[in-house]
């Protein structure tokens, strides 16, 4: 007869069973270790990925190392571009343009390497001539009627270069051009990276204008503007364009416009017949004639020269 099992040689539970398994499948799952075991140091010794586990269930990956901090060059070197265009020749782009010609001399050697450096003292010449570095300045022109935007001094006429005498040290030069009659905004400085940016076609630098007709403007021809004109150069159209105050004077209109194309605001009004008496810029690029008097001008603070460099 077959003895009967004792109660010490029973099965297992099933549930132990179970957990059993379970924690050796755990053991046993690829790709998975605990930091600091002798299993993890291998695999990152042998250049493995090792992740960790994380508050509340998952993995993830092991921290790299912090990137190399920027070396910044304390030397007081100059980057060779950099110190052409604050010379006030050109902009920096075009300065790379200039050595790569062959044409910039360090110490009398001729410099065709992008990226070269200059130190204080070394004398830097363009096609022979000496440059020198300048403080960048920024000033602001309320301009009179009868004043020519010119830098050289013509016989028998005026120049605005006549309204900024003993203003600056540097040698400034006016950004776009107002015609003699035009009044308003003017703006100098020798710095040729913002005055390529005021100036490209492409950018889209807000000007509004002071207009007066020689007869009452027509709210048609208000709001034909406002939809665009076909010009000889293509189509203008006004940003924006009312008449000033409360309308009551038909022949003082304001015009908000975006382009740079040659005396627009006057060509746009003459399509419909009218001309232009008075044409005053009174806001340019942000900046507007606020405390400064015609034929004053006023250097422009370091927030609205902030503002100028994020257009």
């Amino acid at each position: 007869m077959a003895k009967k099992p004792t109660s010490s040689s029973k099965r297992p539970a099933a549930g132990g069973r179970a957990k059993s398994r379970a924690s050796q499948e755990k053991t046993d799952r690829p790709g998975i270790q605990k930091s600091g075991t002798a299993s993890g140091a291998k695999a990152k010794k042998a250049g493995k990925k090792i992740y960790k586990p994380k508050a509340g269930g998952g993995f993830d990956r092991a921290k790299k190392a912090p990137a190399k901090p920027t070396i910044k060059v304390t030397d007081g070197s100059t980057r060779l571009n950099r110190y052409i265009s604050n010379s006030g020749v050109c902009s920096r782009r075009e300065a790379d343009t200039l050595i790569e010609a062959g044409v910039v001399s360090v110490n009398d050697k001729i410099i065709t390497e992008l990226g070269t450096r200059v130190m204080p003292g070394d004398v830097v010449k363009l096609e022979g001539d000496t440059l020198s570095q300048e403080k960048k300045r920024y000033l602001l022109l309320n301009k009179p009627k009868n004043f020519v935007t010119s830098m050289d001094d013509t016989p028998g006429k005026r120049t605005v270069m006549q309204l900024l005498k003993n203003s600056t040290r540097e040698l400034l030069f006016p950004v776009g051009k107002l015609d003699r009659n035009t009044t308003g905004l003017l703006l100098f400085t020798n710095d040729m990276d913002i005055a390529k940016k005021l100036t490209h076609p492409g950018q889209a630098i807000r000007k509004i204008y002071h207009v007066t007709t020689d007869h009452k403007v027509q709210i048609q021809h208000v709001h034909a503007m406002r939809e665009g004109v076909q010009l000889d150069d293509g189509l203008a159209k006004a940003v924006e364009i009312d008449y000033v105050g409360n309308g009551e004077d038909a022949k003082q209109i304001g015009i908000e416009i975006h382009s740079g194309k040659k005396n627009l605001v006057n060509r746009m009004f003459e399509s419909f017949g009218y001309d232009v008496v008075k044409l005053d810029l009174v806001t340019f690029a942000g900046l507007t004639k606020k405390d400064l008097p015609r034929g004053r001008w006023r250097l422009l603070s370091e927030q609205e020269v902030g503002f100028l460099k994020m257009l």
